[in-house]
């Protein structure tokens, strides 16, 4: 079961996707990132995976649909649904007549309403909320910043991956598909940027060799909240995670770490 932050450390609401795509014979699967637009308030400029705030209308269609599935968490994966069709075009995670014109055309007509309900109630789309993979959950609650988000990740998978992406030129300035190696070498190149949690979670994925393999271990370790935390019993002031969590990294020296 997932533990959740009391109420006196709430954050906001958010949810991720983090969507794979097969590579090519033999290769690592790639996954898809966006990159943020610098006037951004958080992660501004950094390359992150699709996603955004629980929306109230998340919760409203959550209370609907939910079924056996607990309406919060409902709520987040119809979040991470609706932020990665208004980012990137990619309907996930629905049942129904999807192809890239339904796609584009869904897209705009949410981009008018800013809700999902009105938009699969138009395409005659249903939410399949059980092909979300819960991955994990992130919340490095800090004072000093005024924006903090509850985020819990999620697994999704495009299979062939013959798909049209474009972003959407306001909260992110350029879409790539890349492997979650090939994206931790840009970042070391200094092509892109990484905040720690994005980081952490790209080390983590570029363990796995397919989605089958990613999801086998997402399933195999409770999802519980990470909150990072300063470690300064030794000689350099460290950020770090909890050991037990999947994470083949555990820490970073404070003065290297990138926060949104």
């Amino acid at each position: 079961m997932n533990s959740a932050p009391t109420e006196t450390q709430q954050g906001i609401p958010a949810a991720t996707v983090i969507v794979f795509r097969n590579g090519r014979a033999g290769d690592a699967p790639e996954i898809l990132m966006t990159v943020r637009a610098r006037e951004m308030v958080f992660a501004g400029g950094m390359a992150v995976f699709p996603g955004g705030r629980v929306d109230p209308a998340d919760y409203e269609l959550a209370q609907q649909i939910a079924g056996q599935i607990e309406p919060d968490e409902a709520a987040h994966r119809i979040a991470a649904i609706r932020e990665t069709l208004e980012e990137t075009g990619l309907a996930i995670a629905l049942k129904g007549a999807v192809n890239a014109r339904t796609a584009l055309a869904a897209r705009q007509r949410l981009l008018e309403t800013g809700a999902l309900a009105p938009v699969i109630e138009e395409f005659g789309w249903e939410p399949d909320l059980a092909r979300l993979v819960p991955f994990a959950r992130w919340f490095p609650m800090n004072e000093r910043i005024p924006r903090v988000y509850d985020t819990r990740f999620y697994l999704a998978d495009l299979g062939t991956g013959a798909v049209d992406i474009a972003a959407d030129l306001s909260e992110n300035t350029h879409l790539f598909w890349t492997t979650a190696q090939g994206a931790l070498d840009a970042a070391a190149k200094g092509e892109i940027k990484l905040i720690f949690p994005t980081r952490r979670n790209l080390e983590r994925l570029a363990l796995f060799a397919s989605f089958d393999e990613a999801r086998a271990q997402a399933e195999a370790i409770p999802v519980r909240t990470i909150v990072p935390r300063i470690d300064t019993s030794g000689g350099q002031p460290m950020l770090r995670i909890m050991a037990d969590a999947g994470y083949p990294v555990t820490a970073e020296t404070l003065d290297s770490v990138m926060r949104g």
